[in-house]
């Protein structure tokens, strides 16, 4: 009981494939307030930005709408003539502020977690609307922290505005000795960097709160060993399909490999243990290569089908064992074979043309081939 307690444990990081599944159903790790920093900073950057341009419209909007005659004032169509200068003024200002607000407030939301698309959260759900589950979530673990952290944000932006307006004490209180427009220009610098500043406070709290999103998203993910097993399971396959595939895969490769043994030129064998099937074509390759190769049972197929379609064994048994080892299948034979593999070939072709009558019997290749040292197992 105690070991199937543990195995329900949620101990194991979440796999590739959880963290796959959780971005489809939307579930990614996000911060809220990366994003309220980002919305802030945007505004204040895009005030610094255009808040000249903005002031200088407000400025010439104000004054031709307190600038209009008395003829102007109670003429009811004379409103509708200052729209359109009205909206000339206003048009480009606005319109880079909005821009520049809406890129960055769409940039901080998404840097996190990246941009997904998921239909799942329009789906009604029943524990949503459950009052104990609202109950529990106004009480559990994560009201706790948004509680911590709207306690943080405020402690952090009091005490920035307290430090910000301990600074510029001295300027705001010269403020009333200027004179107009320049006090007013002086007021809106000192109001956008003032803000600025203030946001720039909140990014305290966003170095903390991305972490921890970051933290716990990957806990809510976390699996039990179970799960993990499952999961191999369903994506690798049962042990014992996988098995029956591999066994199928090396029934393939060897019935492959066993069509190729009559097109081979000759069998060199140990003579019982191993059995090596060479085929020499100038078309292909430069240099023999290995056509088949095998140990114990799978020698003895390659001796039985080389008898059954004619082709010529030579005992050879340091050659054999050094080919088996050193060259793959398809493979050429190895620089340092190349004599002693050119005197069996020669030897089986010198045997092919004797028995055609167009030759003498050559003679049989001696039992030990001049093989080097770092081939000879």
């Amino acid at each position: 009981m105690a070991e199937n307690d543990t195995s329900q444990e949620r101990t194991e990081e979440p796999t590739g494939r959880r963290l796959e599944q959780a971005r489809e159903k939307g579930q990614v790790a996000r911060s809220k307030e990366l994003g309220t920093a980002a919305v802030l900073l945007a505004a204040a950057v895009g005030f610094l930005m255009m808040g000249s341009s903005l002031a200088k419209a407000l400025h010439n909007v104000m004054s031709l709408a307190f600038t209009q005659s008395r003829v102007q004032i109670f003429d009811p169509n004379s409103m509708l003539n200052i729209w359109m200068p009205i909206a000339r003024e206003l048009v480009l200002p606005v319109l880079g502020l909005v821009l520049v607000l809406a890129a960055l407030a769409f940039a901080g939301n998404i840097i996190l977690g990246g941009l997904t698309f998921s239909s799942n959260g329009l789906i009604p759900k029943g524990s949503k609307m459950s009052p104990i589950a609202g109950f529990k979530r106004m009480f559990g673990v994560q009201a706790l922290v948004e509680l911590t952290k709207a306690i943080a944000k405020f402690s952090v932006v009091a005490l920035a505005a307290y430090v910000l307006l301990s600074f510029y004490f001295e300027d705001i209180i010269h403020l009333s000795t200027e004179n107009l427009p320049s006090n007013v220009y002086h007021a809106l610098d000192l109001l956008v960097w003032m803000f600025l500043l203030l946001c720039c406070s909140l990014l305290i709290i966003v170095a903390i709160d991305v972490p921890f999103q970051i933290w716990n998203h990957k806990k809510q993910l976390k699996m039990t060993k179970q799960e993990v097993k499952d999961e191999y399971k369903d994506t690798e396959g049962k042990p014992e399909v996988k098995g029956r595939v591999r066994q199928m895969q090396r029934e393939i490769a060897m019935r492959r490999m066993m069509a190729e043994v009559p097109k081979a030129d000759v069998i060199v064998v140990n003579p019982e243990h191993y059995a090596v099937a060479i085929k020499y074509d100038a078309k292909r390759s430069s240099a023999p290569f290995v056509v088949a190769k095998g140990v114990d049972a799978v020698a003895f197929k390659i001796r039985e089908m080389a008898r059954e379609y004619d082709v010529a064994i030579v005992s050879a048994p340091p050659l054999a064992r050094a080919i088996y080892h050193s060259t793959k299948l398809n493979q050429q034979v190895p620089e340092g074979l190349f004599t002693a593999v050119a005197q069996v070939l020669a030897y089986v072709f010198q045997l092919r043309q004797y028995r055609k009558g167009r030759g003498r019997k050559p003679t049989p290749i001696p039992l030990k081939q001049p093989i080097p040292d770092e081939f000879k197992y």
